[in-house]
């Protein structure tokens, strides 16, 4: 009966002091250097240029056509007929509100698509690093940057972040 104690303490001592399998990888690197974000923010830039070209497009037809007018309010003003140039210029004020509306919410629509875009993008690094963890036997795989440091040291063969960069890339090509 005691040797079976004695067994089952040295098993029990055994599997406590196991090594823990640990890793760490530079989030911001990982992230940064992941070419699909590369390509996501050269897909949404592009997405941008067309929606300055848009805004700036329908500002300069705005601004021709409120030269226009605002030459005849102005004669008007001249001859005395300040009532009929401020009912001349009332609708192009109103239309500069709403076109300035307009653009602001395509931009914010436009930052909302891209930070929707960006956070699926992370969720899907963080599944990919618990699935290589995973399949690679880590008990833990820390993540570090600059802004956060979670990691203060940490050896070389333990900074996980070229491989998973690497296994990231691979995996995006395909």
């Amino acid at each position: 009966m005691n040797k079976i104690v004695y067994v089952l303490l040295v098993a029990f001592v055994l599997t406590s002091c196991q090594k823990e399998k640990i890793g760490f990888i530079d989030n911001g690197i990982v992230i940064n250097d992941f070419q699909e974000k590369k390509d996501l923010e050269t897909k949404f830039q592009e997405k941008e240029e067309a929606l300055k070209k848009r805004a700036d497009s329908i500002g300069k037809a705005f601004q021709n056509e409120y030269l226009s007018v605002q030459t005849k309010a102005q004669n008007l003003f001249q001859r005395n007929k300040r009532k009929e140039a401020e009912q001349l210029m009332a609708p192009f004020q109103q239309k500069a509100q709403q076109l300035e509306q307009q653009i602001q919410i395509e931009q914010q629509q436009f930052q909302k698509d891209f930070q929707i875009e960006i956070d699926s993008l992370i969720v899907k690094v963080k599944d990919f690093v618990k699935d290589y963890g995973k399949k690679n036997g880590y008990t833990y795989i820390l993540g570090t940057s600059d802004a956060a440091a979670t990691v203060l040291y940490g050896t070389d063969e333990n900074d996980l972040t070229k491989t998973i960069l690497d296994a990231l890339n691979e995996t995006y090509k395909k």
